[in-house]
């Protein structure tokens, strides 16, 4: 009897052989390598690739050559497909609703690079009490009046983050560990908005104060880091902007697209917001000049989950994902789950 199939999208694994071993024990991995989406189209027309029961992409960099993923290349998997397992936090490339109306459950793997975001949240909420861009900026320019520029004047206006009120929307696994760090590390107090309230034992470890209502929560907090995934629409608008404390702060390490550009450079040039750090762009890879030529914002390349731990994660998880789900009928990291049974 032949075992079943499982499609390998992009480039060979790096790190975990002996569980992809495993795989290859239970499984037949045929491998996609990096088509375009012209060439997978076409190759998914022709089952080039058999019946296969699952998708694996160990690597955020490859396997995804075909672009997104909508109804266009969802309707030509087959009807054997019943898990997707990819590297990766977000998901706003993949149309998981359609995923499940095809019942196919999407698996991330934000567990896996919980860390790596972590730290760099915390990287940018230090960079926009502290302002450490304008003195990056200044000793990089080699100019000796930029550089005491900074040095006399970053003093004025700037701050210990001790003490003050850190807000996160998006309490899951990496929101938590964020409240975890900023806690401990710079006691800052933690206040937080979700669908979904922690329990008392989560909260009272992390001191965490619960906001249902959003805009509540972004007239108290000093700083506001946005830790969730994006659902479709902005969640932080000119409208909910103007609810932020004057003179606070806001770091986005989630996604680009949830918050209006334009008016986070109009409150950051109204003073509205004092700095800003982030990670995620709205038109990525361009970045907003505007935003770009503020030295009171910190922005990185959309690499806080990238690190070699991250990526081994992605890996491992992918894999993981897979056997579980058809050793036991459950994955481990699924996104769409809930809604397998009500499409």
């Amino acid at each position: 009897m032949s075992k079943p199939i499982v499609l390998h999208l992009g480039d060979s694994i790096k790190w975990n052989h002996e569980l992809y071993t495993k795989l290859g024990e239970q499984f037949t991995i045929e491998r996609s390598g990096n088509m375009s989406r012209q060439e997978f189209k076409q190759a998914l027309k022709d089952r080039r690739f058999g019946d296969f029961c699952a998708m694996y992409r160990p690597f955020w960099n490859t396997g995804g050559e075909m672009g997104n993923w909508d109804d266009e290349l969802i309707s030509l998997l087959p009807h054997s497909c019943q898990i997707y397992a990819s590297a990766g936090a977000g998901f706003d490339w993949v149309d998981t609703k359609r995923l499940a109306q095809s019942g196919i459950i999407y698996c991330n793997a934000a567990a896996a690079c919980t860390e790596s975001v972590a730290d760099a949240a915390i990287w940018l909420i230090l960079s926009t009490f502290r302002n450490f861009t304008w003195s990056a900026l200044a000793a990089r320019s080699t100019d000796a009046e930029q550089f005491r520029d900074a040095n006399r004047n970053i003093a004025g206006v700037t701050h210990n983050p001790n003490g003050y009120a850190l807000g996160i929307i998006g309490m899951g696994n990496i929101g938590y560990r964020i409240a975890q760090k900023a806690t401990l590390a710079f006691g800052l107090k933690i206040l937080y908005n979700d669908l979904y309230r922690k329990t008392p034992e989560m909260e009272a470890a992390v001191g965490a104060t619960y906001y249902e209502k959003l805009d509540d929560m972004l007239a108290a907090a000093d700083c506001v880091v946005v830790a969730t995934p994006f659902g479709g629409t902005k969640l932080l608008n000119g409208s909910n902007i103007s609810k932020l404390k004057r003179g606070s702060r806001l770091v986005n390490i989630a996604r680009g697209k949830l918050i209006d550009e334009e008016a986070l450079v109009a409150a950051l040039e109204s003073g509205q917001l004092i700095a800003a750090g982030l990670d995620v762009h709205y038109d990525e890879p361009n970045v907003n000049p505007k935003l770009a030529r503020m030295r009171n914002v910190e922005l990185l390349s959309h690499t806080a989950g990238a690190s070699v731990e991250s990526h081994v994660g992605f890996e491992r998880l992918g894999m993981e994902n897979i056997l579980t789900f058809f050793e036991t009928g459950e994955a481990m990291t699924p996104v769409n789950a809930h809604l397998i049974n009500k499409l």
